[in-house]
């Protein structure tokens, strides 16, 4: 996908080609030709369809984008935008608000992933935008989307820990910020020794480490934290064949919190920005941790290793302690975490934990302006008994099968202060098939809601 500014503006183009966003019960106030000519191709103006209307000549006069009796959502313009030819389309009838959303879809409808790929040659279709929009907004938002499918889209051959240190450092050079990185044995000198435990198997070059960006000198501490688990075998509790195929997506964590912080920062945000990503690969080795195994962590607590396979909570409380250590106004952690949660709520819902309901309030009002959805689970203290261990002060895993999402996200819990704003999102970061605007891959969730969430949450409106 090209930069999304590059394919949205607001101003004239006199050869724009004009979108109309259409209903059912509009059909009859079209000019008597278009009206003809939606009944003959039986364009009954469906959620998200398109027809064609042509001039004279047969170039095309107008495009009629159907909105059902639904209401406008950003991947409305998603079908058309992903079909028409090359060139520049002029949304007619849509307030700015709505074309914000619009905006976001009809960029990404155009997104590729051409890493691999010969053909790669991109047609863009560009979108006009009434006054008002917030396009620099929206423009901002798609970006930060395709990144997040491209990270969570490349192989793991490709995406190793050393390669999320890279991207981390690229973007504290860009926007002026800094990164350290702790690598290998250095770690448990530095005291990371769950994260060093969980990758300490990896080969050469693609050692555990701990990424720390640091962006912003003024405003609220805000601080966020991704799962970069590059490749996840379930270590010696291996996972079948068809468990690993999409593995790659593991650190679709760190992809989200990657995306995030540059979104913050691409867009001025006025936070001290941190962010953390504990990366590694869950490989098998000699040298692998073991089940059974007792690991210590950077807060002090012992950790049974119940399940090698449950990796992602024993990288991240390293990290999620070593955040508290700051006293952020804000945490907030992202991080493919758990199949509990996918059973759950499907593959479209992240599974959105917090600790503060005023922040949740936030989360849940920008998850339904920008139709970017999150759901609220229960931190429900109870099952956090269901962690205990005869041997440490808590297992990796939970007693039975029960509530698999929600103890893992007690797990975390023990490794945040009380006193923190946190909320967790467990993503699933892929969307298993096609949709309009959502092609087969590694997809961005609530991104544009937690952006929003922030703003609300630290006062930082406008």
């Amino acid at each position: 996908m090209m930069s999304a500014s590059d394919l949205l503006s607001i101003g004239e183009k006199p050869n724009a080609i004009p979108l109309r966003l259409i209903g059912p019960s509009e059909l009859g106030t079209l000019g008597e030709k278009e009206r003809a000519w939606a009944k003959a191709m039986r364009f009954e103006a469906d959620a998200g369809k398109f027809l064609i209307v042509p001039g004279d000549a047969g170039a095309a006069l107008l495009v009629l984008v159907g909105t059902g009796d639904a209401t406008i959502t950003p991947w409305t313009l998603a079908e058309a935008a992903a079909a028409l030819t090359e060139g520049d389309y002029r949304l007619e009838n849509a307030s700015p608000e709505n074309a914000g959303l619009l905006a976001v879809g009809w960029c990404l409808a155009q997104y590729r992933f051409g890493r691999y790929l010969q053909d790669t040659e991109a047609q863009p279709r560009s979108l006009i935008l009434p006054e008002g929009t917030p396009a620099a907004q929206a423009a901002a938002f798609a970006d930060a989307s395709a990144m997040v499918r491209d990270l969570v889209n490349t192989p793991a051959e490709d995406m190793g820990p050393a390669h999320l240190q890279d991207i981390a450092e690229g973007l504290a050079e860009e926007f002026g910020g800094s990164c350290k990185t702790i690598v290998g044995d250095d770690l448990l000198d530095e005291n990371f020794p769950a994260i060093h435990a969980v990758g300490r198997a990896a080969t050469e070059g693609r050692e555990p480490r701990i990424i720390d960006l640091n962006w912003g000198d003024e405003g609220p501490k805000l601080t966020l934290v991704g799962k970069g688990v590059c490749f996840d075998t379930g270590g010696l509790d291996l996972k079948p064949a068809s468990g690993m195929l999409i593995m790659k997506k593991d650190m679709g964590g760190a992809a989200h919190a990657l995306a995030f912080a540059r979104l913050i920062m691409s867009t001025g945000l006025k936070v001290q920005l941190r962010l953390l990503i504990p990366a590694v690969e869950n490989a098998v080795d000699g040298n692998a941790y073991r089940p059974g195994d007792v690991v210590m962590t950077r807060k002090g607590l012992s950790v049974e290793i119940g399940n090698t396979d449950a990796e992602g909570r024993v990288v991240l409380c390293d990290a999620l302690a070593l955040a508290g250590e700051d006293t952020p106004d804000l945490l907030m952690d992202f991080a493919t975490l758990t199949g509990a949660a996918r059973v759950a709520l499907g593959p479209d819902l992240p599974a959105t934990y917090s600790n503060n309901d005023a922040l949740w309030t936030a989360l849940e009002t920008q998850a339904r302006t920008a139709q970017d959805p999150l759901w609220r689970m229960p931190l429900w203290s109870p099952y956090d008994t269901m962690l205990k261990s005869d041997i440490a002060d808590l297992n990796n895993t939970a007693e039975g099968p029960f509530g698999g999402s929600i103890t893992a996200a007690l797990y975390l819990q023990r490794f945040v202060d009380s006193a923190t704003p946190w909320a967790h999102f467990d993503v699933y970061s892929w969307c298993p098939s096609a949709k309009p605007g959502r092609p087969k891959g590694g997809e961005a969730q609530g991104l544009r809601a937690c952006f929003g969430a922030v703003k609300k949450f630290l006062a930082l409106d406008d």
